[in-house]
């Protein structure tokens, strides 16, 4: 057994993984939505950046929220904070946005990529921090992310239930090989899965379809505060049941896609990239690709939840047991 510090070094940082399930629902090859949130640049600086990396060109809707249109990668969004910045324009709320940038970023949300074009997000992201960006590591209050949005590889219950409970069996273990900085761990977007939800997922998950999905998630965690948000995805599958069940502040759109947000966007940090967090997620969808595996993972987490001894951290480890050697890691 690889242990978890040798484990995170296995996942390279500029060779993105292939997905197991490369198409989607139209036969298309799947894509992923990139956003990105910095410090140290305002929204112009960032958007010229995105414009002599990608081409394109600039558009202003105010000096909070611009969009480079016609680059080589689609259109790129240039924002900042999402609830202030639907009032820009007003003087008050242009000051309010102007004071917020000791702790509110500038987040940078791409169009639908490639797997392979994330490797220019990454040169970008070095454009970026030459140029002065700072990530989540360089402050103390840089509660900084970034998310990526894999398009679904169909939106039947065949495709989209093993994905979900592959997260939620390993979302301590991906925590535990690449730990979250301390300073961000008293964040609520940082908080894991309840154990319920985890419970259902290995007990009778597999017997699951989407509507009893639906109904656990809403139900044990209704909030788009968790490492894998699929609020969007559920949104777009079953509107009226969901937002039957949950706040509308807490629908904001559907989309065909996981919402994967990441609590760290550590950028020019050593040891990390957009294509590292990529594999990150790819290794998920291999374990939710081998149905044994898979199989394997639930009746240990049935066993962990019956132990009275065991801890989360014990969780982690037996994951890792089972995980360093199997076959996902090329």
């Amino acid at each position: 057994m690889t242990d978890l510090t040798e484990t995170r070094a296995r996942i390279p940082l500029e060779k993105p993984w292939p997905l197991p399930s490369p198409n989607g629902p139209e036969g298309k090859p799947r894509r992923v939505g990139v956003e990105i949130e910095l410090a140290g640049l305002t929204e112009a600086q960032t958007a010229g950046l995105v414009q002599a990396a990608w081409g394109g060109e600039v558009r202003t809707q105010t000096d909070h929220d611009l969009t480079v249109t016609g680059g080589a990668h689609g259109d790129v969004g240039v924002e900042l904070d999402i609830v202030l910045r639907d009032k820009a324009g007003n003087v008050i709320a242009d000051k309010l946005l102007d004071w917020s940038r000791a702790v509110v970023p500038v987040e940078i949300v791409t169009a639908p990529l490639l797997p392979a074009d994330l490797a220019q997000v990454d040169r970008l992201i070095g454009d970026l921090v030459v140029a002065g960006a700072e990530g989540s590591q360089d402050g103390l209050f840089y509660g900084f992310g970034m998310h990526l949005n894999p398009e679904v590889a169909g939106t039947d219950t065949t495709e989209i239930l093993p994905v979900v409970r592959a997260y939620g069996l390993m979302e301590d273990w991906l925590r535990a090989i690449d730990p979250i900085d301390p300073s961000r761990r008293l964040l609520p977007f940082v908080n894991p899965w309840p154990d319920g939800l985890v419970d259902l997922l290995a007990t009778e998950g597999d017997a699951w379809d989407i509507d009893d999905l639906l109904r656990a998630y809403a139900y044990l965690t209704p909030t788009r505060n968790r490492g894998l948000d699929l609020l969007p995805l559920l949104e777009h599958l079953r509107p009226a049941a969901l937002s039957a069940l949950m706040d509308a502040d807490m629908l904001n759109g559907g989309r065909p896609t996981y919402h994967y947000r990441l609590p760290e966007a550590r950028l020019g940090a050593p040891g990390w990239s957009a294509v590292y967090e990529w594999n990150r997620w790819v290794l998920v969808e291999r374990v939710a690709a081998d149905p044994d595996l898979l199989a394997h993972l639930a009746e240990l987490w049935r066993d962990h939840r019956d132990s009275l001894t065991d801890t989360r951290g014990d969780w982690s480890l037996r994951v890792q047991a089972t995980l360093g050697p199997a076959a996902i890691w090329s």
